[in-house]
């Protein structure tokens, strides 16, 4: 069975759980112990860590997760009803692939019984594992990678925590239908980098245009299914990174900020946060982080790709050589746009699908400008 990848929680931590009031967070999860295991039918989100980083150059420390917990489960819950369960650590595996084959198997049997999992590790790389789980599941997959760095590496390279991208992009079953970068730097990426991004039609957001308006990164996580966030990608001051020190970076309010937008999120199903073993054990930033996407998925609307369109307003846009059609939530009055199905094309979608967007980018259309993430969606659906 998948789970039995899965080690209970050592004895420390229930030991530390069982001395908090009945308010704290910890009180009020499901925990893996030696004597019992959560019945996943009855949880909403699933707690995993995972204790491998043999593929990160910058190891300097094993993955110790206990910290973490003790932060997060210290803390007080909002008035959620979502059910959590924490089912303990996947140890590393013989070889790195082992680590990678149980990380997958349990991903994937979360997410065919609607738990989403919070991976906690361990090296970056492990969002490659994160992506096979969804190889069984038969849908395309968009990707947010929240980092400082694009992680492409050669293609004869094998998966390491910087060259990740690369595999998935290359390697068959190919299930990638977007990938977006939000908050790189610039100087960590080379423009052969940059520009690829561009020839592939996906999508990134520099660090500061997402500083300079944080709401730009919302539609992006509407429209994902997995979300990985690299650690390095905050500011050192705000992560306790004193190792490869940072000092540029997300601040702390707004990596809490996207990661409750990647929870509101219908669509995002699971979420990973990678590169923790270089920040100082006492950080909250991990906890918090944690804690600000539980708190999103509580206030999840249940909208596209759930509800009916009969539901929104909808506008039509003439331009001169399109009409754009989109669509306002009535509930939330968020917008979407419409990706018209290509008869002519291969349409990996099969369909007419709707893109979440902003209302700037509507006023943009009315001021006859085509949105470019329109432009790149329809060109990879067509592709």
């Amino acid at each position: 069975m998948e789970f039995d990848f899965l080690e209970p929680l050592n004895d420390g931590i229930l030991k530390f759980i069982s001395s908090l009031s009945t308010q704290e967070l910890g009180s009020k999860i499901v925990l893996h112990t030696q004597d019992q295991f959560p019945d996943i039918s009855k949880i909403n989100i699933a707690i995993v860590g995972v204790l491998e980083d043999r593929r990160n150059i910058n190891m300097v420390n094993e993955v110790n997760l206990t910290a973490v917990r003790k932060k997060l489960y210290g803390m007080f819950p909002g008035n959620w009803d979502a059910s959590i369960a924490d089912l303990g650590d996947i140890l590393a595996g013989d070889s790195v692939e082992d680590t990678y084959f149980a990380v997958k198997k349990v991903v994937a049997a979360l997410i065919k019984n609607k738990v989403i999992p919070i991976v906690l590790g361990g090296s970056q790389d492990l969002t490659y594992a994160l992506y096979r789980a969804y190889d069984d599941l038969e849908q395309m997959v968009n990707m947010v990678s929240v980092d400082n760095k694009f992680d492409f590496g050669k293609e004869n390279e094998s998966v390491s925590a910087n060259s990740y991208l690369t595999q998935i992009i290359i390697n068959e079953p190919n299930n990638l239908f977007n990938y977006c970068n939000i908050g790189y730097q610039t100087y960590y990426n080379s423009q052969e980098e940059i520009d690829l991004i561009e020839k592939l039609f996906f999508d990134a957001y520099r660090l500061g245009e997402i500083s300079n308006n944080i709401a730009l990164a919302e539609p992006v996580f509407r429209d994902a299914d997995l979300v990985s966030i690299d650690l390095n990608s905050v500011k050192s001051s705000a992560s306790g990174n004193m190792v490869s020190f940072e000092p540029n970076g997300f601040n702390g309010k707004e990596i809490c900020s996207l990661a409750r937008y990647a929870g509101i999120s219908d669509k995002v199903s699971s979420f990973g946060i990678f590169n923790h073993n270089s920040t100082l054990p006492e950080s909250p930033i991990m906890a918090q982080i944690i804690w600000y996407f539980i708190e999103g998925y509580h206030y999840r609307s249940k909208e596209y790709p759930f509800g009916s369109r009969t539901n929104y307003l909808k506008y039509i846009v003439p331009l001169e050589e399109e009409e754009l059609v989109f669509y306002k939530s009535d509930k939330t009055e968020r917008w979407w746009i419409e990706i018209p199905f290509e008869t002519n094309g291969s349409n990996k979608l099969k369909r007419n699908t709707l893109l979440p967007c902003s209302y700037d980018e509507y006023l943009s259309a009315c001021n006859q400008e085509l949105p470019e993430r329109w432009w790149k969606a329809q060109r990879k659906n067509a592709l």
